[in-house]
């Protein structure tokens, strides 16, 4: 395991008017996707715990994995424009993901404009100064 001082974290922010399941499922989908986006994968620091029976425990990431909450959709999408303009990695999830198969997904969101899209959140990985200065007005999920 990489014992230097982790310089990177994760960060999902949700939209706190969304139930509960409905956000797990959308910080699944984020969470697994994020990986494929992230160009220095090292810099995710992957690595597997191994218990006193010798169990292992596969594919764990020492970065902090902060999760914050927004009021509303449009706090999302402003800060997805904004990791979009700092070229940080992300994934978002929006109501148009979460009805029958993925290729009617991918067609229900093909229909709808940007600005209706209704974010349930995002799920970004960088620099921690960095993610910290572009979320300090979003509020630790309780």
């Amino acid at each position: 395991m990489n014992t230097n001082p982790t310089t990177h974290k994760f960060v999902a922010v949700l939209n706190k008017k969304i139930e509960t399941g409905k956000l797990m499922n959308g910080l699944g989908h984020m969470a697994a996707g994020l990986s494929a986006l992230v160009p220095d994968i090292d810099a995710m620091r992957f690595d597997s715990y191994i218990d006193k029976d010798g169990g292992v425990h596969p594919s764990i990431s020492d970065n902090p994995f902060i999760i914050l909450s927004s009021d509303n959709s449009n706090q999302i999408r402003t800060l997805r424009n904004t990791l979009k303009e700092h070229a940080i990695p992300y994934t978002d999830f929006t109501s148009t993901m979460t009805v029958g198969t993925f290729a009617e997904q991918k067609q229900r969101t093909s229909e709808t404009i940007e600005a209706e899209l209704e974010y349930y959140g995002i799920c970004f990985f960088g620099d921690r100064m960095v993610l910290s200065e572009l979320t300090k007005k979003f509020s630790l999920w309780r």
